[in-house]
């Protein structure tokens, strides 16, 4: 399937969502209350295929963190990243997709971490890097006056 087939197929079945051409690979923004859902579609369906999560990153703006899942369909071979925002900063909440695609696992213990996302029914939701005196290193709000870290 061709970016823009990606495109055309993804807009009439989620009308909702915000789909757009990125820089290299088709876009999407969903909503918290239909992510997990609509990942599992993104697996299950056939014309779809994506049976690969590449990478899962978390991204701190004022407002919100924002997690971008890089999806891949390794048998049709086409990609795709997907977007979804917490509702805010001081209670950001997801729900995991590490029942979709495994390798969430890690990638979300590394978001919880670092950035403090809660990620919903994760089998093991623990620091993955640092002990808990630390706070979430990532956020742009975070001052460090017992480890002394600068940016």
């Amino acid at each position: 399937m061709t970016n823009e087939q990606l495109i055309e197929h993804l807009s009439a079945a989620f009308p909702d969502a915000v789909v757009k051409q990125g820089k290299q690979y088709p876009e999407i923004t969903v909503s918290k209350e239909i992510l997990h859902a609509f990942m599992k579609n993104l697996k299950s369906d056939t014309k779809l295929a994506f049976d690969y999560l590449v990478c899962e990153s978390g991204v701190d703006y004022p407002a919100f963190i924002q997690v971008v899942y890089h999806i891949e369909s390794t048998s049709l071979q086409h990609f795709l990243i997907v977007k979804c925002n917490t509702e805010n900063r001081e209670t950001a909440v997801l729900d995991t997709v590490m029942d979709i695609w495994p390798t969430a696992e890690f990638h979300e213990r590394e978001i919880y971490d670092l950035l403090g996302i809660t990620f919903n029914h994760h089998t093991d939701l623990r620091r993955l890097f640092l002990d808990d005196t630390w706070g979430h290193p990532l956020r742009k709000d975070f001052k460090d006056d017992i480890h002394v870290v600068e940016r």
